[in-house]
């Protein structure tokens, strides 16, 4: 009978334990990316269809409704603000400790926004507290994003980069699907509860969903690859340069990434905010429109790994190029069917949308993004790429849109459709003049 090598034992015991931390990496951060994104996107469908009634009911209708996505567009651009903070000191202290600080910071300010007065109560305090919780959010979030891919991708084997960082990503549509259905099922109250409690305490949740998302999360290790660059340094005594200094030494990769990330996310915010408030003017109800978006954020929860699985094979260049032009395509018919009235061309729209243009394009960007940059300034340059993406993307987006809508005569989105299908076509550009990154050596 053959014996088995006493080494052989532990090398088994130890891959398997490796095995068990990796899902725990990758359960907390797709943990983590749920529940930032179910705060943020809580925030963003209450911008659509409470807030202009709750804190701007002085102003015209439409004029409101700007002033509510300008509350959105706030949280966007605080968004590079908290990649650069995060960034700094995760790319010199560690990940792990400022994901536990962006987790914290999210959950109380989501749980103050809850608890906020009313402007009939208060005056134009309440707008001020609103914007001012809503820049906290945008920060924790800038710093979330980057720090939550980072851990998955520099613990994942390089063949399976792309899926590692999509399953990251697949955490945002997971908070899409919990602020879609919480927020949809407190609408079907009565008008006047929903007004005055019920949107209140999809916000106050956060607190429960952040406890057990950090307790997961204080359960892993750091990144190796960060680990290793630090060890590394002080070996040859090299000295730590600045990592926002060594990512504007190169300033191409983040101008490059910035706009291959826009178009996309333009489309994905559009989807969650004005395309709720579209789907309502064209003559659906407000529930309806909001479980119809949290389908369609289902379906992206399986899109967005098979996504980022092929990326691994085909590269991300093809799938990127590929979503893009899926959109240009799509894009008009998509939001023809959420302004159609019809139930079931609402609920074909946002699964479409989400389902093939945002799962192609989330399911790659995020280790797209991330690989053009080296370790030591990764958390930093790939938190400032993507956050002035969201900012210059999803940040203005919804605001533009209800400007072109009303410019198109209030019902006929034409305008809007161009408009997202020409950030299509720039973000394309950007990609082709990006390198290929998804066999690319990330551990120096």
């Amino acid at each position: 009978m053959s014996q088995v090598s006493p080494a052989a034992v532990p090398t088994t015991q130890q891959g398997s334990e490796q095995r068990r931390h990796m899902r725990r990496v990758l359960l907390s951060s797709y943990l983590g990316s749920a529940v930032e994104f179910y705060d943020f996107l809580v925030y963003g469908t209450a911008a659509s269809l409470v807030f202009v009634h709750i804190f701007f009911a002085d102003l015209d209708p439409v004029v409101g409704t700007i002033a509510s996505f300008g509350t959105l567009a706030v949280g966007y651009l605080a968004r590079p603000i908290g990649g650069i903070i995060f960034g700094h000191f995760g790319d010199r202290l560690g990940r792990k400790k400022m994901l536990v600080l962006t987790m914290s910071l999210m959950g109380g300010a989501s749980t103050a926004i809850g608890l906020l007065p009313t402007q009939a109560q208060v005056g134009v305090l309440a707008p001020l507290l609103l914007i001012t919780l809503r820049v906290v959010q945008g920060i924790a979030v800038g710093g979330e994003w980057g720090g939550a891919t980072l851990m998955a991708l520099e613990h994942s084997d390089g063949r399976k980069r792309g899926l590692a960082a999509a399953i990251v990503n697949s955490g945002a549509p997971t908070g899409a699907v919990l602020a879609a259905t919480i927020m949809g099922l407190f609408s079907l109250l009565p008008e006047d509860d929903f007004m005055s409690w019920g949107w209140r305490v999809p916000f106050l949740l956060s607190a429960i969903l952040v406890v057990i998302s950090l307790w997961i999360r204080l359960s892993v290790t750091e990144s190796p690859l960060f680990t290793q660059a630090l060890a590394q340094a002080a070996r040859v005594g090299q000295e730590r340069k600045s990592p926002l200094a060594q990512v504007l030494r190169e300033p191409k990769s983040v101008i490059l990434t910035c706009l291959s990330g826009a178009g996309a996310t333009a489309f994905q915010s559009l989807m969650a905010t004005f395309g709720l408030t579209y789907a309502v003017l064209g003559g659906a109800d407000r529930s309806t429109a909001l479980f119809a978006a949290a389908v369609g954020a289902a379906v992206n929860i399986v899109t967005i790994p098979l996504s980022g699985a092929l990326s691994d094979r085909v590269g991300r260049r093809p799938v990127l190029l590929g979503g893009f032009g899926i959109g240009v395509v799509l894009v008009y018919p998509i939001l023809s069917m959420l302004g159609s009235g019809s139930t079931a061309l609402l609920f074909t729209g946002y699964i479409l949308g989400y389902g093939l243009v945002v799962g192609c394009l989330f399911g790659t960007l995020s280790s797209f993004i991330s690989e053009q940059f080296r370790t030591t300034s990764r958390y930093t340059g790939s938190s400032l790429g993507y956050q002035l993406a969201a900012t210059l993307g999803a940040g203005f987006a919804p605001l533009i849109a209800v400007q072109l809508l009303d410019a198109g005569g209030g019902s006929d989105a034409t305008f809007v459709a161009v408009f997202a299908a020409a950030a299509f076509l720039i973000s394309a550009c950007a990609v082709l003049l990006t390198r290929e990154s998804f066999r690319t050596d990330i551990s120096h």
